[in-house]
């Protein structure tokens, strides 16, 4: 027995040896050419840019053959959920994409996120190639913690010929916007304005628009934090019973479909009207030869928010903290003009770097929502991303639910102020 015991310890020592061995084999496999090993993380498994990713990977590991770059991309909710374990752990990527404000806060509040001060005023031929006022969403306590990339912004993308055969103005006071709504409906079309309501995101896009247009931005301030928060101006309720308002013609379709399906409505021409980031114009574009244009969210008449604000906010990169020194020079890479142009010709989307948006790689539409964004007197950024995420889940569930008649304006507020009770203590 005593035998068979220590025979047994032998073998577990064995095993044990073993697997170390095969485990200093793997690392050695990997480093063994002298190649630096960079983990590369993004949000874009579909096209066209998991593709442009991929190719830039290669193009850039062809110019630096002693750097190897591994990539893993998962779409926009598992994302967020992934990067959130992996930055409570020892596994956060060297180089990933983010969100800015309150989700690059939340991120930098683990403190193994790199500062970018010394990185950006080494080299400002490079950092002063990025448009300035994007780096705002990156800063922490005068700590710039992520480089800008993508821009963009929310507007009221309209069918032109159907504005034009009955005859419709382009709205510019919400009064303004309910009449041509009404017209609409009179002239046959049944929802004149979608959206994709099981999308939660996407109502949080127009409260967070509603709320800026209708609140006193010192009262926005002060609600947004959540150490100070109470929610209890009555802008909220005015303003979410504009929603309400909106979401009335948008009918039943609306709360039984997500925004995909009702940006595809809107290139078959079926609707006349969608609330729409300027990163869809591309999609819109290849989807259906429909002229359109857009319009801001219109001036709230006694609102005593910011009637021109924006809503949109960038997107960038960051850095883990223990990132190889090489990440760097990729990330400058990632951020160069000639990535940028090439970026916005494939994928459409608008960028951050100063010259890489021009009437060259976009046409007439986007260079028209570009200056939209870059002369925007303010940007807001997205709702879900202003405001604390549970803040943000008691606003949403409770938009489904005023569009679906089973919640009042009172009811909702309600829940928010409790849940921002519980934040503050």
């Amino acid at each position: 027995m005593k035998k068979m015991l220590l025979f047994s310890i032998f073998l577990l020592l064995l095993s044990s040896v073993l697997s170390a061995c095969n485990s200093n084999d793997a690392t050695t496999a990997a480093t063994e050419d002298g190649k630096v090993v960079i983990d590369f993380f993004h949000r874009w498994p579909n096209e066209p840019r998991k593709s442009f990713y991929d190719e830039k990977i290669k193009e850039y590991m062809e110019a630096n053959p002693d750097v190897h770059i591994n990539v893993n991309s998962v779409l926009n909710d598992s994302y967020k959920e992934k990067i959130k374990v992996l930055v409570s752990s020892d596994d956060l990527p060297d180089i990933f994409s983010s969100w800015s404000y309150s989700f690059a806060e939340n991120l930098v509040s683990s403190e193994k996120i790199m500062p970018l001060n010394d990185v950006l005023s080494e080299d400002q031929e490079w950092s002063s190639s990025i448009i300035e006022s994007q780096y705002d969403g990156f800063k922490f306590d005068e700590e710039t913690y992520g480089v800008p990339f993508t821009v963009d912004g929310k507007a009221f993308f309209y069918n032109k010929a159907i504005f034009e055969e009955n005859n419709i103005a382009v709205p510019k006071t919400y009064d303004e916007f309910i009449t041509a709504l009404d017209s609409l409906k009179q002239a046959g079309y049944e929802q004149p304005l979608v959206e994709g309501l099981t999308d939660t995101w996407a109502i949080s896009h127009y409260l967070g628009t509603i709320f800026e247009r209708v609140v006193d931005p010192a009262v926005l301030e002060k609600d947004y934090t959540p150490e100070t928060g109470e929610f209890t101006d009555p802008g909220y309720i005015k303003g979410l019973e504009i929603f309400k308002q909106l979401a009335g013609y948008m009918g039943d379709v609306s709360t039984a479909m997500d925004h995909e399906a009702a940006r595809n409505m809107f290139a078959a021409g079926e609707v006349p009207v969608l609330y729409m980031q300027f990163a869809e114009i591309k999609m819109v574009e290849e989807a259906s030869d429909v002229e359109f244009g857009f319009f801001d969210f219109p001036e709230v008449e006694g609102g005593k928010g910011d009637p021109t604000a924006l809503t949109g906010a960038p997107e960038g990169w960051m850095v883990s903290k223990n990132a190889p020194k090489e990440t760097v020079d990729f990330l400058k890479f990632l951020t160069s003009a000639e990535t940028a142009a090439e970026f916005t010709k494939t994928d459409g989307q608008l960028n951050a770097v100063k010259g890489a948006v021009t009437p060259e790689n976009v046409n007439a539409t986007s260079q028209e929502a570009y200056e939209l964004v870059t002369n925007a007197t303010s940007t807001a950024p997205w709702f879900d991303n202003a405001v604390n995420i549970n803040i943000a889940d008691v606003f949403m569930r409770g938009g489904q639910e005023l569009a679906t008649g089973q919640s009042t304006p009172q009811d909702v507020m309600k829940n928010v102020q409790q849940e921002a009770k519980s934040l503050r203590e």
